[in-house]
């Protein structure tokens, strides 16, 4: 089942505290960014969040699942339902998408 609309707009909701936070449509879900960088994605109205070696084992402690082979992981049930907390978790990850190095093409 793809990502629905109402999904989406609860994601962007609760990440308002964050600023410009976007949505959009990509291959059945959306990606959810931040000033033009994707931080998130949503497939199947399950909010992945872009980790890496900074904070890969806060996902892998919860027993989060990865999108692979994206560096995306699951956001757990209860951190998800955290207004506050799920934030943080986004903010860590916003840093990450935002101090990336650009890949070459």
């Amino acid at each position: 089942m793809p990502a629905s609309n109402v999904f989406l707009e609860l994601v962007l909701e609760k990440l308002a505290p964050l600023g410009a936070v976007t949505g959009r449509s990509m291959f059945g879900g959306f990606g959810v960014f931040h000033e033009g960088e994707m931080f998130g994605l949503i497939s199947n109205d399950v909010m992945y969040l872009k980790a890496d070696d900074s904070n890969r084992e806060d996902y892998v402690k919860t027993g989060s699942r990865q999108y692979k082979p994206m560096p995306y992981w699951n956001v757990p049930a209860d951190v998800f339902e955290d207004t506050a907390e799920q934030v943080e978790w986004a903010r860590k990850s916003v840093t990450i998408a935002h101090t990336a190095p650009m890949k070459k093409k």
